[in-house]
């Protein structure tokens, strides 16, 4: 099978890991420090300003208590978006208020959130969908005009920038995944982007117990170094050293991955250019760059599902990201109306995009949404 995801893992990262075995310290350490270093530069920011941490979701779910939204308060989202989104927001006894996003991109624009700021709004969650920019000028913009926080779920935009100027780097606090089915895997974790120090520090201490800088074992100078002192009763939600050696593997080889995802999506474009009944993904602007994470396609003449499953039966999988979150039951009824996202629902399918695909998987894909074509 062919599969839509993928991770590229080798002897590297191996022998990463077994060099943190033998280390005899596998927990939070210096490995976990560098790669926090690493990836501040790779933003064009400063370690003062990074926070490594579990995984993206806890990013979005402790995004909700470091900017200090409260229950009853509104936080606006695109409706296509992960369900960490949106189970950040309600866990939080926060209101989940749900925009329409652009029909093509699948990104919320200014003028759809908008519509959706009452006096009880209090931050913007954007996703950046498939690593591909928002229109940040107007957004932010926007934000600023009505005094709003902004969090950026770049979970996908390991290199991704709007006007030279990274992702996430934007808002009040930005993040990345580096879970099992984005681009730099580490099994699960993620980096944490603010734009203050200030907020920087109170993450450290939010995701660390709440425990103050002094407190507890790392501060050996103490006369009793095992007493501790807390500030607030925060999570534990960290990296490790060995989820920090392979981030750092993978990510020397994130320039080759991104020039193999690039070709897969150059090679979609030319294979499937010339069918009238597919709509492909709208260009990149010229002064932005995107991560080449989801290829999604739009089928114009109504057969989606029958093509998702007549390229399963052929051993190509497929499948739609995000499912809408106005569409999910647990969430209720959802107020408002989603025309674009209710099409991108029935209409969109994620072809198989990942550094590991050979250029016979590419063209077996191509070659399969061909025949099907010529089945309608």
């Amino acid at each position: 099978m062919i599969n839509v995801m993928q991770p590229s893992l080798g002897k590297e990262e191996l022998a990463a890991i077994e060099k943190v075995f033998t280390s005899n310290w596998i927990g939070k350490g210096a490995l976990v420090k560098e790669f926090e270093e690493k990836y501040a530069s790779h933003l064009g920011s400063t370690p003062d300003r990074v926070l490594s941490t579990n995984c993206c979701s806890e990013g979005l779910f402790s995004s909700m208590h470091l900017l200090d939204i409260k229950p009853g308060d509104e936080v606006i989202l695109p409706t296509v978006s992960f369900i960490g989104a949106g189970n950040a927001v309600c866990a939080n006894g926060s209101k989940m208020v749900l925009c329409d996003v652009d029909r093509r991109t699948l990104n919320a624009r200014a003028e759809d959130i908008e519509k959706c700021i009452t006096k009880k709004t209090k931050a913007i969650l954007l996703l950046h969908y498939g690593g591909i920019p928002c229109d940040m000028d107007s957004i932010m913009a926007l934000a600023d005009s009505y005094g709003l926080r902004v969090i950026e779920d770049c979970a996908a935009g390991v290199c991704s920038h709007y006007k030279g100027k990274a992702l996430g780097t934007f808002g009040d606090i930005g993040m990345w995944s580096f879970d099992a089915m984005k681009i730099l895997v580490c099994g699960d974790g993620a980096i944490l982007h603010f734009k203050t120090p200030e907020l920087r520090e109170k993450a450290d201490k939010w995701l660390y117990f709440g425990l103050e800088a002094k407190s507890g074992y790392e501060n050996s100078v103490a006369q009793k170094w095992w007493e501790f002192d807390i500030s607030s009763f925060g999570h534990r939600a960290i990296m490790n050293n060995v989820t920090a050696a392979m981030a750092l593997e993978q990510f020397k080889k994130l320039p080759s991955f991104m020039e193999k995802r690039a070709a897969v999506h150059k090679a979609y474009d030319e294979g499937l250019s010339d069918l009238d009944w597919i709509d492909l993904p709208l260009p990149i602007p010229a002064d932005c760059t995107t991560s080449y994470y989801f290829y999604h396609i739009q089928i114009k003449n109504g057969k989606r599902d029958e093509l998702a499953r007549y390229l399963r039966e052929r051993g190509v999988y497929t499948t739609y990201r995000y499912f809408p979150l106005h569409r999910v039951p647990g969430y209720g009824v959802i107020e408002g109306s989603f025309p674009n996202a209710d099409y991108a629902a029935d209409n969109t399918l994620c072809l198989p995009l990942h550094q590991s695909l050979t250029k016979e998987d590419v063209e077996k894909v191509i070659s399969t949404i061909r025949e099907f074509g010529k089945t309608c």
